[in-house]
């Protein structure tokens, strides 16, 4: 009887990066839905007077918090694809904060200058888009939370072999045998130490004494 034990290593759990998928996406599906009620769905890429907490927004702005935060709550169901999503808050909001400070003024070279501004974008939102894009760094680095598995399984092994000679075998008659070569007095040689002469020889000796 024999105990092997194996160690695998495991996602323990649900991890903190799924936990901060979550919260992301529920704060800015929130974000949406309160901004479509500020702004209605009327002059959907204006840059009208419309703010939600110091952020300007438009109806375009909202449909775009919006399916952020369902892909925030879809993509928290495993550890792996929460970590997909941080890449895309990456580099999805780093885009846009980029172009966010050439429409303020911030970086004066603005190669897209000719689209205007559709998502309606200030200096706070900005703000909030940048953080927004660290944090997605953080969720496509952070670690898993891991720990050791241990399976042991018990292993008895009890295999004979028969000892199998000549015609002993079960069952097959086809096992050729070998025969015991049988040894003559004169290939053994003497048993008590003595020759014994053959019988011509006696015979000999005894004509000779006649």
């Amino acid at each position: 009887m024999s105990r092997s034990e194996h160690a695998r290593v495991r996602v323990a759990g649900f991890q903190p990066v799924q936990v901060l998928a979550a919260l992301v996406g529920l704060v800015y599906l929130a974000i949406g839905i309160v901004g479509f009620v500020r702004t209605g769905f009327g002059d959907f890429t204006g840059n009208t007077d419309h703010m939600l907490m110091g952020f300007m927004i438009n109806p375009l702005h909202n449909l775009v918090h919006v399916v952020v935060g369902v892909l925030g709550l879809l993509f928290a169901a495993t550890s792996a694809s929460a970590r997909t999503y941080g890449w895309v808050l990456f580099i999805g909001f780093g885009l846009v904060t980029i172009w966010g400070l050439m429409i303020t003024g911030v970086i004066s070279a603005n190669p897209v200058s000719g689209l205007g501004n559709p998502l309606n974008l200030n200096t706070a939102d900005n703000w909030l888009h940048g953080a927004t894009a660290v944090l997605g760094l953080i969720m496509a680095v952070m670690p898993a939370r891991k720990k050791v598995h241990v399976e042991s399984t018990d292993t008895a092994t009890t295999t004979q072999q028969p000892v199998v000679t000549g015609d002993n075998v079960p069952g097959n008659a086809d096992v050729p045998t070998r025969p015991v070569p049988q040894q003559t007095a004169a290939q053994t040689g003497p048993q008590t130490g003595h020759h014994r002469p053959s019988r011509w020889r006696m015979h000999r000796s005894g004509r000779a004494a006649h």
